[in-house]
């Protein structure tokens, strides 16, 4: 069952994050299993590596936003519990690709889809998502694509 290898891994972790009294790791662990648990109850089935994947990058926005919020908010104690929230999930992730490899990866997927202007960064986002899932945020990969179209 591959598609099972991070589920797995968080469950085996949990566990562990128990026996150890490893509180954080074990709230996180559980919120994140929490959400992979109700996408596969609303879908019906259990879910495939990527979807889990796509689940944990969004636990780790929400907690970015909620960074951002207590910042502004003056609450450093809530932002500092959010990203060390960030930390765990983050191991569970792929490694990002770094700006110049993601650069590399758009320009090619404008040069396959033949895209020459922003209007057609729809096409290029269809085809360059999936090169990239789990290894960079779409936000970060709209705005990359953006800057090689308006330069071409």
């Amino acid at each position: 069952m591959k598609f099972m290898i991070t589920k797995t891994k968080l469950e085996n972790e949990l566990r562990e994050a128990m026996r150890a009294g490893n509180d954080l790791r074990k709230r996180t662990l559980r919120m994140a299993l929490a959400a992979i648990k109700l996408a596969e109850v609303e879908k019906g089935f259990p879910l495939e590596e990527p979807d889990i994947l796509a689940i944990l990058q969004k636990e780790v926005k929400s907690r970015r936003e909620t960074v951002e919020e207590a910042k502004q908010a003056g609450r450093t104690e809530l932002a500092s519990a959010a990203n060390d929230e960030i930390a765990v999930i983050e191991k569970y992730l792929p490694q990002q690709l770094s700006d110049q490899e993601l650069k590399e990866l758009a320009r090619q997927a404008i040069v396959d889809v033949g895209a020459t202007s922003p209007a057609q960064m729809g096409g290029v986002m269809k085809v360059l998502m999936p090169r990239v899932q789990g290894r960079a945020d779409g936000a970060r990969v709209s705005q990359v694509v953006r800057e090689l179209l308006e330069q071409s």
